[in-house]
């Protein structure tokens, strides 16, 4: 009944074996999964289209019990794209204070992509974003607002820095690649939900394959279930095994994409290597000896992989990106021009407003996995405007964006409520943190106004940087006790006054006023 294990003994429950380890590799090419549909609901957005559910898979192992179903993952895994602006603002509020114009904005456009795919076909294809602009000094939540939008929504989302481009033809990024960057972005999200509905699936064949490797391909089938308690309580986890592991290629030629690196140039006869590797079909694998634990997930993203048809999913990221996808592009105002100044052509300004025109008025983006249209994307822009004025920027940038919202700056009654109200606010990291340690710190009311007092003073006295003040305040403030707490006595009490903060950024605003007297 154990032929494929000789020397099997159960000892008080722990399995032995002689071998040092047991072969889990196949004997051929995986057997390739049919074509596959994507459940409607695990897609980053919905679609009209008809999806039917997958076919079965075949798979040339039989397990004792038939894997079920895969379920769709829990209702919570996906945001409803549906919330109503108040719903949207609310949820912004835990993190976010203030600046309730931004929000309102952004929490209209928001609602404004699932008020669009409401209606009729032919009218849908009419109605384009309202895309935004949102002027601020630094500091103020700008780039907050779009971190927290990216985890609400679930849609495909790209934070760039508009310095970071330069027109086409100059040695650069071309804003193009924007596109590119947030198909990828999509790509991996949807790969990653397909992933947690299949990986129910890819476990029970991942356990299948383990038991036919201990006990045979034609083993008894009270065998294989003695087995496979063992494997779920974790006695054979010590066992070594042999897997096939992937070949690490460095994220180099992954999806049957031969990539040219114009600062590379590569020769003919390499080029022709490249598709006659493509051409072979599957990833190069090197056999390794490990436990059970350490291969289980091996084996299990191997599964997936498997289960996984890339060229839907594929087909869903972009479809993702082009009817919910939303482009943040931060620092606008460094690609901006003082209309007192001389207006000319620059590669790494001017000129990347020009060459974001088309991007966001609508066109056809060509990627490696294939053309993305912009026209229904939204596009968010963001800039502080010291130097210079919105109305600075090309007059037909300024029509493409024709939401604009003022943010205001942050006074020291804003301050006091950032340390505060957050869900996730700073004062809380700090004491999470430092209780790691056993220590338990509290700051007192009174030291809390006091930090966002001195905050504010000095944003106004030495430089604006906002919110971002508080953080080297706070620093300051707790570096003797985050350097002391590991060898307080468990237990400990640590209370923070306004004496305290007092004494520890007293020495901050000296040295900050004495900075302006000095070369």
């Amino acid at each position: 009944m154990l032929r494929s294990l000789p020397h099997l003994s159960r000892s008080s429950g722990i399995l032995t074996t002689s071998r040092s380890f047991v072969s889990l590799t196949n004997a051929g090419e995986p057997e390739k999964p049919p074509d596959t549909d994507i459940q409607e609901e695990a897609e980053i957005i919905s679609f009209d289209d008809d999806i039917t559910d997958p076919p079965p898979t075949s798979s040339s192992i039989t397990p004792s019990h038939p894997a079920d179903t895969p379920s769709l993952p829990p209702k919570s895994y996906f945001i409803d794209e549906a919330l109503k602006p108040k719903e949207i603002v609310k949820r912004l509020d835990d993190y976010i204070v203030g600046q309730a114009d931004a929000k309102k904005a952004i929490a209209i456009a928001l609602r404004n992509r699932w008020r669009r795919k409401q209606l009729p076909e032919d009218l849908r294809n009419e109605i384009i974003p309202k895309n935004i602009l949102m002027v601020g000094p630094t500091g103020c939540g700008k780039t907050e607002i779009a971190r927290r939008i990216a985890k609400l929504s679930q849609a495909p989302f790209i934070k760039v820095e508009a310095t970071k481009f330069t027109e086409v033809g100059f040695h650069g990024r071309d804003v193009d690649s924007i596109i590119r960057d947030l198909v990828d972005i999509a790509i991996n999200q949807t790969k990653k939900k397909q992933s947690e509905i299949l990986r129910k699936e890819a476990k029970v064949a991942v356990e299948n394959k383990i038991l036919e490797s201990l006990v045979g391909p034609h083993g008894a089938d009270e065998a294989k279930e003695s087995f496979r308690r063992l494997l779920r309580t974790g006695e054979l986890d010590s066992q070594e095994v042999e897997v096939d592991v992937p070949e690490n290629n460095g994220g180099k030629g992954g999806d049957n994409v031969v990539q040219i690196d114009p600062a590379n140039p590569v020769s003919v006869s390499e080029l022709i290597g490249n598709f006659q590797k493509m051409g072979m079909g599957g990833k190069k694998t090197n056999k390794k000896k490990m436990k059970i634990s350490d291969a289980a997930p091996i084996i299990e993203e191997m599964e997936l992989e498997k289960l996984l048809d890339m060229s839907d999913v594929k087909k869903v990221a972009i479809a993702a990106v082009e009817e919910s996808g939303i482009v943040f592009i931060d620092e606008i105002d460094k690609i901006c021009s003082s209309g007192d100044g001389y207006r000319g052509a620059d590669a790494s300004a001017e000129g990347v407003q020009r060459d974001l025109l088309p991007l966001i008025e609508g066109s056809t983006i060509s990627t490696k996995h294939g053309n993305v249209n912009t026209d229904f994307i939204l596009f968010v822009a963001s800039g502080a405007f010291h130097s210079c004025k919105p109305a600075d920027l090309l007059a037909e940038l300024q029509g493409r964006l024709p939401i604009r919202v003022e943010l205001n700056g942050l006074t020291e009654d804003d301050m006091y409520k950032i340390l505060t109200e957050p869900v996730t606010n700073v004062l809380r990291q700090q004491v999470e943190s430092i209780g790691t340690e056993g220590v338990k710190l509290k700051f007192d009311d009174d030291a809390i106004r006091e930090m966002a007092r001195v905050s504010s003073e000095m944003n106004r006295t030495v430089e604006n940087i906002g919110a971002r003040r508080l953080f080297p305040v706070i620093e300051r403030i707790v570096e003797e006790i985050s350097y002391n707490s590991p060898e307080m006595e468990e237990g400990t009490v640590v209370v923070v006054n306004k004496e305290l903060v007092e004494e520890r950024v007293s020495e901050m605003l000296v040295k900050n006023d004495l900075s302006k007297f000095i070369l």
